[in-house]
């Protein structure tokens, strides 16, 4: 039998099962395809998020005024508003393909194959029900299934046997698109997706150059819709926030740094076990429990405004449009208010996570910004740092995905000066290796490990 010819110095050898590079014509093809599905998914996710943010308004803000509450939606309106949005889900989840998208207790799920065209119904129906009636969910990871199912949509539209792999390259590069949608930034969205897929080197190029094209035409048309609508971008992306500037840190910064990242791997860590362990009984009965996760949330955030006087804004949604006020009036927060909004908050998020669909990534962003400002009231640490810290932090720990937590806090704080870039990159490791910590503490032993306090009789041997 020949053998294979040896590969030349140097080269290195192909990985087993590894797809073969396409060839130039092939790219280029692949490239014009990205591009225009990157302008159909931006387009589609900036009506997304548009509905989204019309919903929050019309629902909350208009309708209490149209049934004649002037002075302030009546705490009863949100008990029956996001009790209303379980049934929905619930539906969207039972009866629906795709299961309204996968659960955000597990983190931002993009391994498991790409959202299928029919799946989209289910998923945009449980994702407008939750982000859009006031759960604690965000709007990144059904972007992220509407950009993979409309490019396989687009792909298959256009020649129904294309290769799986140009598949998965296409659908990965409508995820971009709209990824980059919500950050505004067509960085942002390659590190979070190229993070999370894990690629090698034989495939990272082959999605990462129609990959960024999308996500570039993706940023394009988020800056474009606002000046094209006179609609602001603040309704469907988040851009940076406003903080003191901060120069140089220094050693309390980083000392007060490593506390604060393993606080917020805690805080996660109970909301994903809040979320983990609620969901199999809510999925007992999911038009019953489902939304009484909703009336639960509500009370929370009614709690809160009792306690504190702050509204309940501040515990509903996913925190994307609060989070920039949160920080520019950070001085108006007492300590107690920033304790109380990362609990009830914090309780309103693991419930959501359990229950509804959406993404588990802007509440992080919004509870680590809440507990850097409470950080910050330490002696010697830097607001803008803890904020920084506290954003990073909370993003690695619930993604796991240290690297996007870094870009994405590092965004964020871009207005003010890089002196909380080391901090930043300290509390993402560190929430992010506390987190893998807890997780094996949580983790159920294998049968083989756990030992009985009573002994287990022999069983007596045969008689012969």
């Amino acid at each position: 039998m020949p053998q294979p010819a040896n590969p030349p110095a140097g080269a290195a050898a192909p990985e087993p099962g590894a797809a073969p590079a396409p060839k130039p014509r092939a790219l280029l093809v692949l490239l014009a395809l990205a591009a225009v599905v990157g302008i159909v998914v931006s387009l589609a996710a900036w009506a997304f998020l548009e509905l989204v943010h019309q919903i929050q308004t019309g629902v909350f803000t208009d309708l209490p005024k149209d049934l004649g509450y002037h002075n302030g939606t009546p705490s009863w309106f949100y008990i029956v508003v996001l009790g209303l949005a379980g049934l929905p889900t619930a539906l969207a989840i039972v009866r629906l393909p795709g299961g309204g998208g996968h659960l955000p207790a597990g983190g931002l799920k993009v391994d498991g194959g790409p959202t299928q065209p029919i799946e989209l119904p289910g998923l945009l129906l449980a994702a407008l029900a939750s982000i859009g009636l006031g759960l604690v969910v965000g709007p990144e990871a059904p972007l992220i299934g509407l950009g993979a199912g409309l490019g396989l949509f687009a792909i298959r539209a256009v020649k129904r046997d294309t290769p799986d792999q140009a598949q998965a390259v296409i659908a990965a590069s409508g995820s971009f698109a709209a990824v980059a949608m919500i950050f505004g930034s067509p960085i942002i969205a390659a590190v979070i997706l190229l993070e999370a897929l894990g690629l090698d080197r034989q495939r990272l190029p082959l999605l990462l150059l129609p990959g960024l094209l999308a996500a570039g035409i993706g940023s394009l048309v988020s800056i474009g819709m606002g000046s094209l609508t006179g609609l602001s971008t603040s309704a469907y992306a988040l851009g940076p926030l406003t903080l003191p500037a901060f120069a140089t840190p220094t050693v309390p910064d980083f000392l007060w740094t490593i506390p604060l990242a393993v606080a917020m791997a805690l805080v996660t860590f109970v909301a994903r076990q809040i979320g983990l362990r609620w969901n199999p009984i809510a999925m007992r009965k999911p038009f019953l429990l489902i939304p009484l996760a909703g009336i639960v949330v509500a009370a929370l955030a009614l709690a809160f405004h009792g306690i504190t006087g702050k509204g309940v804004n501040e515990v509903l949604f996913s925190g994307q449009d609060a989070l920039p006020g949160l920080t520019a009036n950070a001085g108006t927060w007492s300590v107690a208010a920033l304790i109380w909004v990362i609990v009830f908050k914090g309780l309103a998020w693991g419930v959501s996570l359990g229950s509804f669909r959406g993404g588990p990534t802007f509440p992080a962003m919004f509870v680590g910004a809440a507990a850097g400002i409470l950080a910050s009231h330490l002696p010697g640490f830097d607001m803008t740092g803890a904020i920084g810290v506290g954003i990073a932090a909370g993003v690695a720990a619930m993604l796991r995905l240290p690297l996007s937590a870094v870009v994405l806090a590092t965004l964020l704080m871009s207005k003010s000066d890089p002196g909380a870039g080391p901090l930043i990159i300290v509390g993402a490791v560190v929430a992010y290796l506390a987190s893998v910590a807890l997780d094996r503490v949580a983790a159920p032993k294998p049968a083989a490990e756990v030992r009985t306090e009573t002994p287990v009789a022999e069983t007596p041997a045969p008689a012969t």
